[in-house]
C-alpha cells in the first residue's frame, strides 16, 4: 500500500505542523504532503510542497487538490492543530475504501479537550445527511477519481462552501463510508456546551456562509431529483367545526419554576376571537400539576390534560392536545419555560395564516437567560427561509425556528412523531412538501436558556442520537420528495 496517498492540510506561519508531518510520514502510505495556506518559509524536503491559498474549504482549493494529485487517494486534514494517527489508521481507511468502492471514508476519533482524552464517535452518513455541519471529524480520505470528477462539475465558485459542495457531489456517484474505529486524535479548542453551539448557523455573522451553503445544497437537490418548485396547495381554512379560533399548546413535565410565567403570558393575550390554552401535563412530580390546577380553577380558558398513556414524549403530548375536542382551528406552540414577548402574539400569528395562505407559521425569538436578560446571539429570525426556496433549504438547516403554529386539520392528518427531540422539525418538513410555511421575522417570544433546558449540555453520545434521528427524518423526507418529483414526471 505504499505511495497511495497525497495529503493536503492547512497551515499558517506560527502554527506547529511538524508533528502532523511526522505522523503522516510514519504511516508508510503517504507519498506527498502538500501544505495549503500563505506559508512564507521555504521547504527543502522532497516529499513536501506547498500551495498558496487563502481558504482550504473554497472551490478553488478543491480544484487545486484535484490538479496536484497523482496518487489514487487524497487525504484531507482540515485542522491546523497537530494530528496524531493511530496504529494502522490510514491502512484501515484505504482498505475500507478499496473494499467498499467508497468515494470518501471517515472514522471515529479521539478528542483531546482541556487535557482530557475522550472517544468521539461520529454517525453514519445518510441520503438526508445534508446539513453542512455534519461531523465527519477532521480526517477525510477521498478516492482521487471521485474528487476529480466532482471538481470538474463544480460550476460555481464558493469561498466557504467548497468542501461542502465536494462531499455532496461525491455522494451523487459514490458512497460516503463511516469506519467506526477510533483512528486518530485531534485537539478540540471549542469548549462550549452543546446548547451554546447549536445556534451558530443562525448567527447573523455567518449569513454569507449560509447563503453559499444553500446554493450548494439546492444544486445538489436538483441533480438528485429532490428539489421542489415553489408551487403550493391552496387552503380555504374551512375544514372542521371549531369552537375556538386558536389554541396555545404547552406540553409540560416538571417545570414548577417556569410554568406560571408561561401561563400568564398566554392569558394576557388580547385577541378579537375565542382562544384557549391546552396544557398537557405529562405526570409532573415537582408541583407543576398543582400550579396548573390553581390557574385552571380560576380561568375557564385553560384545559388541563393529563394523558392516560405514560409513554408519551413531547410529540405524543402534542397529539393529545391537537386531537382534543376543544382544540382550536390553529394550534400555537409555547414551551413551558418560555413566554410570549407581548400581548399581541396570538392575534398576529392567526392573521399570518390568512395573509400568507399557509399551513404553518414560524415566528422569531430572542435568546434570554433565566432572568430574561438578552444573551448572544440575541434575535433568532431564521432569515434563511425564503418563500421560493425555503422548503428545499429546510433539508439542510437544523431547525425551522419558533414559535411554531399549525393549521389544525393539516396537523391532525399528519400527526406528530411521539419523540421529545426533532418532532417539530419533522412536522415542518412534512408540511412544507405540500404547503407554504408563513414567516414572522419580528420576535414573538423569549427563549429562556438555562441549565434545565433539555439540550443545554449533551454528551457526544446523546448528540449523536439526536443528530442521527434528524438525519433519518431528512432522509425519509428526501425520499418522499424524490417520489413526488418522479410522479409529476
Amino acid at each position: 500500500m505504499k505511495n497511495q496517498i497525497t495529503c493536503f492540510f492547512p497551515v499558517q506561519d506560527g502554527t506547529e505542523f511538524e508533528p502532523t508531518l511526522q505522523t503522516l510520514r510514519d504511516s508508510g502510505v503517504v507519498e506527498k504532503i502538500i501544505l495549503v495556506g500563505n506559508l512564507e518559509r521555504s521547504l527543502e524536503e522532497a516529499d513536501i510542497a506547498k500551495i498558496k491559498l487563502d481558504s482550504f474549504i473554497s472551490t478553488k482549493a478543491i480544484k487545486e487538490f484535484a490538479k496536484n494529485t497523482t496518487t489514487p487517494f487524497i487525504l484531507l486534514y482540515t485542522k491546523t492543530l497537530p494530528l496524531d494517527l493511530g496504529q494502522n489508521a490510514l491502512h484501515r481507511m484505504l482498505q475500507t475504501s478499496k473494499n467498499s468502492g467508497a468515494g470518501m471514508v471517515y472514522s471515529d476519533y479521539f478528542e483531546q479537550k482541556e487535557g482530557v482524552l475522550k472517544p468521539h464517535p461520529v454517525i453514519e452518513y445518510q441520503d438526508g445527511s445534508l446539513r453542512d455541519d455534519f461531523d465527519f471529524g477532521s480526517l477525510l480520505l477521498f478516492r482521487t477519481a471521485a474528487l476529480v470528477e466532482a471538481a470538474q462539475r463544480m460550476d460555481e465558485e464558493f469561498e466557504l462552501a467548497g468542501l461542502y459542495d465536494l462531499r455532496l457531489k461525491v455522494s451523487q456517484n459514490y458512497k460516503l463510508v463511516h469506519l467506526p474505529e477510533l483512528l486518530y486524535t485531534e485537539l478540540e479548542l471549542d469548549t462550549r456546551k452543546s446548547g451554546e453551539k447549536m445556534f451558530d448557523y443562525v448567527d447573523p455573522r455567518n449569513r454569507f456562509k449560509q447563503i453559499e451553503m444553500e446554493k450548494a445544497c439546492t444544486s445538489h437537490l436538483k441533480v438528485v431529483g429532490a428539489w421542489l418548485a415553489p408551487k403550493f396547495k391552496e387552503i380555504a381554512f374551512s375544514a372542521g367545526n371549531f369552537k375556538y379560533e386558536a389554541s396555545v399548546i404547552i406540553p409540560v413535565w416538571n417545570r414548577a419554576k417556569t410554568i406560571s410565567d408561561a401561563i400568564k403570558s398566554v392569558l394576557s393575550q388580547e385577541v378579537d376571537f375565542k382562544f384557549n390554552l391546552i396544557i398537557v401535563d405529562n405526570y409532573s412530580t415537582d408541583g407543576t400539576t398543582e400550579i396548573i390546577k390553581s390557574f385552571a380553577d380560576s380561568d375557564n380558558r385553560i384545559v388541563h390534560v393529563i394523558p392516560k398513556r405514560k409513554d408519551l414524549g413531547i410529540g405524543g403530548c402534542w397529539n393529545e392536545a391537537i386531537n382534543h375536542p376543544d382544540c382550536g382551528k390553529f394550534a400555537i406552540q409555547l414551551d413551558s419555560d418560555d413566554l410570549y414577548i407581548d400581548n399581541t402574539v396570538i392575534q398576529r400569528v392567526v392573521a399570518s395564516f390568512y395573509d400568507q395562505n399557509c399551513a404553518m407559521v414560524v415566528g422569531s425569538y430572542k435568546m434570554v437567560n433565566f432572568k430574561l436578560e438578552e444573551i448572544p446571539p440575541g434575535l433568532i429570525d431564521h432569515k434563511e427561509w425564503t418563500p421560493d426556496n425555503g422548503r428545499n433549504n429546510a433539508l439542510r438547516i437544523n431547525g425551522l425556528g419558533a414559535p411554531r403554529a399549525f393549521y389544525t386539520p393539516v396537523l391532525r392528518e399528519i400527526q406528530v412523531p411521539n419523540v421529545s427531540y426533532g418532532e417539530d422539525y419533522a412536522l415542518g418538513l412534512a408540511i412544507s412538501r405540500h404547503y407554504q410555511i408563513g414567516r414572522i421575522y419580528d420576535p414573538l417570544y423569549l427563549c429562556r436558556r438555562w441549565d434545565e433546558n433539555s439540550d443545554s449540555s449533551l454528551d457526544i453520545a446523546k448528540m449523536n442520537v439526536h443528530n442521527f434521528y434528524k438525519d433519518k427524518i431528512r432522509t425519509l423526507e428526501f425520499w418522499a420528495r424524490q417520489q413526488a418529483v418522479k410522479e409529476k414526471g
